[in-house]
């Protein structure tokens, strides 16, 4: 009898012990009607206004579209998810379609992303380019048989380290294969405050690196009380870009971490 008591304390405990990440779960922050829960901001533009109707959702899908631009104009585009986030996973499903809008830079052709650790989109001057952030960069192949990887690190205004090092240069290419047309792709961020940032596509893990922090260049028109060079970054914003590529989301989840 002594031995069943203890043996059923001991499984009382065990469950009692149960971590909690079993507790977390996740979350559609796209619902496929609206996107109220999210905020826009334009280059040439003020914060929320929409311009043209960049940002639509049509048949349960979040679509990017500039069928009411004229020349794009450098009105780079992001959408910002409403809450802040240190600890999360992110899962999303996006795929490239139509032509690039006229007047886009070459360099944006089937190309878009996700920012992370961004600042709010109502910190951000009417003719700041692009927010301070982190980039998973999204590319598409272009049919003419070279590797173009998609689930890179870029860094607007910021900067990483890759294999231990400072890593120099703008855009970090990730080992993933180049995927042509428009074809739907998943793609997973994993983000541990400003600790390890981990890359997924289509449920390979891609790329990997550490300490982002505010440095580098690239960003213009930003609030200058902001810049605060070296400083790591544990949190921010999400947000999805428009940079002159029609491109469509769906499926967007999230899992915060911090969560219990």
């Amino acid at each position: 009898m002594t031995r069943i008591i203890i043996l059923g304390v001991l499984g009382f405990l065990v469950l009692s012990c149960t971590p909690k990440e079993q507790k977390k779960e996740w979350v559609s922050i796209f619902n496929g009607r609206d996107i109220n829960d999210w905020v826009v901001k334009i280059h040439h533009h003020e914060v929320e206004e929409n311009f043209g109707s960049t940002f639509r959702v049509e048949d349960g899908i979040l679509k990017v579209r500039y069928d009411q631009y004229a020349d794009f104009n450098d009105q780079f585009g992001h959408l910002y998810y409403k809450n802040p986030l240190s600890h999360f996973r992110l899962k999303f499903e996006y795929r490239f379609i139509g032509e690039l809008q006229k007047g886009a830079p070459d360099f944006t052709l089937l190309n878009s992303g996700v920012m992370f650790h961004s600042q709010d989109p109502h910190s951000m001057p009417k003719e700041q380019n692009w927010p301070i952030s982190v980039e998973m960069q999204l590319l598409a192949g272009l049919g003419d048989g070279k590797p173009r990887p998609t689930g890179n690190m870029c860094s607007p205004g910021t900067e990483i380290f890759y294999q231990g090092k400072l890593y120099d240069n703008h855009c970090l290419n990730s080992t993933s294969q180049t995927y042509v047309g428009d074809q739907w792709v998943r793609g997973e961020l994993i983000v541990l405050g400003d600790s390890l940032i981990t890359h997924i596509i289509n449920e390979d893990t891609v790329l990997q690196y550490t300490k982002p922090s505010m440095g580098g260049g690239v960003v213009n028109g930003y609030d200058s009380a902001l810049w605060q060079p070296g400083k790591p970054l544990t949190s921010g914003f999400i947000a999805l870009q428009s940079e002159g590529q029609p491109i469509d989301f769906k499926n967007i989840q999230l899992l915060d971490l911090t969560k219990k």
